[in-house]
């Protein structure tokens, strides 16, 4: 078997010696290089727009602003409402308003990405400025309920049971604010995109995307195109973690900017330019009270989330939902709603929701242990869930009492004192904090195509996209068990809408989706070679039924004869190119099971007595993730969630200058992401065995589950270490102080 080995990333070599092309490097000949203008006030009209410093510039081509940019079909101008609840309204040069600080306003198209540079730079934009509101807290009265909370599915509130009564009753109760930042994704690559039209009507896209479909789909849409009329390509993303999911503006300028000057039009945004228009995590208020017993029963669980959308467009960070479903309690009530502001529009961030939502429960649930003299790790297993207090159905798997009970052997739990401020190392102070992580298990429909050529490969395509996670691997990996050949025997590709239709590669649902949808194809293909050799009178395995023939290491053979055979490849030399087609999609298991994984995220730090400095030190982490496809790969997923927590926990502030309503610190200099020193020893493990429930290849998905947890276990861990609750994050120096 080679599903769950640790097989080396096959697409390593073609990145570590530059085989593997990110968006920007596909060769294309007479390529002109175009570069944004964006706005410098957060609301308000451009009054005028001088453009011809800019075009003196030499090797200029064109500018594009409100004023000649082609006129879109009505249905796609900026500000009418997008057609499908993941798809962002865009700004597209079809007005002279500014709905937030760094819009696109202008497109300058030049020879060379130098020219095009300085050219923007000399683009003269007048404003008349209106008055902005980026705040929350300040209009908090202002806020309404969401369409849904995230997904169409899930309403924004919920309630069950008598919450206020259970409140007023409880022996004790905690009631507490936690807040979030603005957080951005800054993948290592920013976005881009080239544009190539082939006559009037038949576009090509290289695009730095998270779902080539949607971005067919939404492009052709906005142009007045037919999707089968949009080719996207995207074999290789620099991550993304969110922020490619949508198609954003810059995709559609780069389009019309190829058209107006009839060449392939290369558009790569700056780093401050990938904060605001390309999406990013909404602050959040959060709300939470909780109700006990003396003995630990939790009675009543209230979680509010007032989040910010833009003034233009609605997107929530669904941070309630995890308080539905993760502890057992008669009653439960969730509130979501939001405060529309001068800002560029959130979008979907690595857990959206979840991470910041796991965050504030779990501090929640830890002052609740401290209010009760309880370990934490009792009183979550004093709250176990046995089925899904939401919707009361079964779960599909849980492992979770495994993962605390793993997580805290390895981490030695049980040696934690309870007060705060005990555990001294000479200087430091050390605090040791623990939280749960929960992520829902999601799949969609999805296809895949595999053949066996002549020379006994197997070939599988399939339209998904890798964002560095491994995609390629595991697919290879599922592919070479399907059929019965070892992983060098296996050509896998994505990244092409030419190939079998797939969903986008977010909520942690590539591997279920895709997965299955390439282990349907690769039977299907498995079962139609059998039924060739079976029925081949050259075969020697003519006459048997099909039953009583395997495959295995590339080579047909007659269960309990295995001499008696053939190779894969005798039999395609025979027969020519066998092919095979195979879709996998959701049943009725959403309706009869609550799917999530899980897991126990445990976390020591390191404070400095008298400054303040901060250091995690140690973290353990156990998930219930159902079937791992590659071990190598899992854990380098699990931990790079961890890691993520730290920075949500220490690092990652999107600040903004309210006066201005700009960001500030829109670069990796000064918007700080864990490195190196940062990350401490991080011990991953999982509970192994593959849910039956969730989709035919048994996994739940670990893209975000790591996440979530974390910055609660580091939150926890410093309030253990120094008895000072910091519930705005991130948790600075001066905080501590």
């Amino acid at each position: 078997m080679s599903v769950g080995q640790p097989l080396d990333r096959v697409d390593g070599r073609a990145k570590v010696t530059g085989g593997a092309r990110y968006t920007t490097e596909h060769p294309l000949t007479n390529v002109a290089h175009a570069a944004l203008v964006m706005s410098t006030i957060a609301r308000g009209r451009i009054a005028s727009v001088d453009t011809r410093p800019a075009e003196s510039v030499r090797g200029v081509l064109a500018v594009l602003t409100h004023v000649n940019a082609p006129r879109l079909p009505a249905a796609s101008r900026s500000g009418d409402h997008p057609p499908r609840p993941s798809d962002r309204v865009l700004q597209l040069l079809q007005d002279d308003v500014v709905r937030y600080a760094n819009q696109p306003v202008a497109v300058v198209v030049a020879e060379t990405l130098e020219a095009a540079h300085e050219a923007a730079g000399l683009v003269r934009v007048a404003y008349a400025t209106d008055k902005h509101d980026v705040r929350l807290e300040p209009r908090l009265a202002e806020a309404r309920p969401p369409k849904h909370a995230g997904r169409p599915d899930q309403p924004p509130a919920s309630a069950q049971g008598d919450v206020d009564a259970a409140l007023a009753e409880a022996e004790v109760k905690l009631e507490q604010v936690y807040r979030t930042p603005f957080e951005t994704h800054v993948p290592m690559e920013p976005h881009a995109t080239i544009a190539v039209w082939e006559g009037p009507a038949r576009l090509t896209l290289y695009d730095a995307t998270q779902g080539i479909f949607g971005c067919r789909q939404r492009v052709a849409d906005l142009l007045g195109l037919k999707p089968d009329d949009v080719h996207v390509i995207s074999p290789y993303l620099g991550g993304g973690f969110g922020s490619k999911g949508p198609t954003w503006s810059h995709v559609v300028l780069a389009a019309m900017a190829a058209r107006r000057v009839n060449r392939p039009v290369k558009l790569a945004l700056r780093r401050p330019q990938t904060f605001g228009p390309v999406g990013f995590r909404s602050r959040t208020r959060q709300a939470i009270a909780l109700g006990a017993r003396r003995d630990g029963t939790l009675t009543a669980v209230r979680h509010d989330t007032i989040a910010q959308t833009s003034s233009f467009d609605e997107f929530m960070e669904p941070a309630s939902v995890a308080a539905r479903m993760l502890y057992a309690s008669p009653s439960i009530a969730t509130s979501h709603k939001l405060v529309r502001s001068d800002i560029g529009t959130p979008s979907y961030m690595r857990a959206p929701g979840w991470a910041p939502g796991s965050y504030a429960l779990e501090c929640a649930l830890d002052e609740l242990a401290g209010a009760l003299d309880m370990d934490p790790l009792a009183l979550r297993l004093k709250n176990y869930a046995d089925q899904d207090p939401d919707t009361h159905r079964p779960w599909s798997s849980k492992t979770l009492r495994e993962c605390y009970r793993v997580g805290a052997e390895r981490f030695g739990w049980n040696r934690r004192p309870r007060a705060p401020r005990a555990q001294r190392d000479g200087r430091a102070l050390l605090g040791w904090g623990m939280a749960t992580s929960v992520y829902p298990t999601h799949r969609s429909k999805a296809a895949a195509r595999a053949r066996l050529t002549a020379d006994g490969l197997l070939h599988v395509d399939s339209g998904s996209q890798d964002l560095g996670t491994g995609t390629y691997t595991v697919m290879t990996q599922v592919a070479a068990d399907a059929l019965g050949v070892p992983p060098a025997r296996v050509v896998f590709r994505l990244g092409d809408t030419t190939f079998p239709e797939t969903p986008v590669s977010g909520g942690s649902q590539t591997a279920a989706s895709v997965g299955s949808a390439v282990h349907a194809a690769v039977t299907a293909l498995r079962e139609k070679v059998i039924a060739l050799a079976v029925g081949d009178a050259r075969s020697p395995l003519h006459g048997l039924a099909a039953g009583d023939v395997g495959v295995a290491d590339g080579r047909l053979s007659a269960r309990g004869a295995a001499g008696r055979g053939e190779t894969l490849q005798a039999l395609a030399a025979r027969h020519g190119e066998i092919e095979a087609g195979g879709e996998a999609r959701p049943g009725d298991e959403e309706k009869q099971f609550a799917m999530y994984a899980f897991g126990a995220q445990f976390a020591e730090v390191r404070i400095d007595a008298d400054l303040g400095m901060l250091r995690v030190s140690r973290m353990v982490g156990v998930f219930d993730i159902g079937r791992a496809l590659n071990a190598k790969l899992a854990r380098s997923q699990l931990m790079g969630g961890m890691v993520w927590g730290i920075g949500m926990a220490l690092h990652e502030d999107t600040v903004m200058d309210e006066r201005l309503g700009r960001i500030v610190n829109n670069n990796l200099a000064e918007y700080h992401v864990p490195v190196n020193a940062d990350v401490p020893a991080i011990e991953v493990a999982w509970i192994e065995g593959a849910d039956a429930h969730a989709n035919p290849i048994g996994v739940k998905g670990i893209g975000e589950i790591g996440i979530t947890g974390a910055a609660a276990a580091v939150a926890n861990a410093v309030y253990h270490a120094t008895g000072r609750r910091v519930r705005d994050l991130p948790i600075t120096l001066d905080k501590l102080l």
